[in-house]
């Protein structure tokens, strides 16, 4: 007597929620998909003084162009205060020119000569927690790629995303996050290499959707972070890069969004008309 063998394939909408087919099924045999690795807060590290910074510039500081740009959390960099140009705090004013206006609603920590010893310990200190936090998030394990290192298009579920490539990109369309109604589920972006998030044709956005949080997305970035160079889109999360960040480019209008915090460990952050908005401490 013959036996009829059903053959089933999995999606990965059904089974991780990518909405894209993860494989292909094959007689005679059983295909298996990678594990998501989950990460629990006890894992993500610690950003103490470092959490009400929305831009540090590591030691070569932090420069805007545009009169756009609106910094709510503090600023700072371990350089002198002269690396710190195009914008004004409540108390002074750092190089600014007509067309280069930043506001800075917080704090802005530096050395000499506008910074005293006090703020350069600070710096020092905010320095040595985001490089402890960025070698932290690198060493989480079990990290899977999604897309072959392209999120654009994707709907991601919480969990810890490495490029197998070294290099993340969200150039196609846009990336959604989604809790799936637990406010605390967090995501932890790995990549050896760079970062790049829209064209200098379009702009991208990170969307959160069904509880998912800002301050629970973070992004390890092994080399630099390019930010929609063509102005304008929305970034959510933690960026810290070894290599510093360029946001946006010169002569865009559009305000270029980050809800979370740039943190440039080795090299300076530039941005053209950006708002960063500090996101609640964890």
């Amino acid at each position: 007597m013959m036996k009829t063998i059903t053959k089933i394939c999995i999606s990965a909408a059904a089974f991780l929620a990518f909405g894209a087919l993860i494989g292909s099924c094959e007689s005679d045999t059983s295909s298996s998909s990678p594990t998501l690795h989950q990460v629990a807060a006890s894992q993500l590290p610690s950003l103490g003084a470092a959490s009400r910074f929305a831009v540090f510039g590591g030691n070569e500081g932090i420069t805007n162009q545009g009169v756009n740009t609106v910094i709510n959390g503090n600023i700072g960099t371990t350089g002198e205060s002269t690396k710190i140009t195009g914008f004004h705090s409540a108390t002074f004013h750092y190089v600014e020119t007509p067309l280069n206006v930043g506001v800075v609603n917080g704090l802005v920590i530096t050395d000499a000569p506008q910074g005293t010893p006090a703020d350069f310990a600070k710096a020092q200190n905010v320095a040595s927690i985001a490089l402890n936090a960025f070698n932290r998030l690198a060493a989480i394990p079990d990290g899977f790629d999604p897309g072959a290192g392209q999120l654009g298009g994707l709907t991601l579920p919480p969990g810890l995303y490495k490029s197998a490539s070294g290099a993340f990109q969200l150039t196609g369309s846009d990336l959604t996050l989604d809790a799936h109604g637990d406010a605390n589920a967090i995501w932890v972006f790995q990549m050896a290499s760079s970062l790049t998030v829209g064209q200098p044709s379009a702009s991208r956005k990170v969307l959160l959707v069904n509880g998912a949080k800002s301050k629970n997305v973070f992004w390890q970035v092994g080399s630099f972070a390019t930010l929609n160079p063509a102005g304008g889109g929305l970034m959510v999360g933690t960026i810290i890069s070894r290599a510093g960040a360029e946001i946006s480019t010169p002569d865009n209008m559009a305000a270029t969004v980050i809800n979370g915090r740039v943190l440039g460990l080795f090299a300076s952050v530039t941005m053209v008309n950006t708002v960063v908005n500090v996101p609640d401490s964890l």
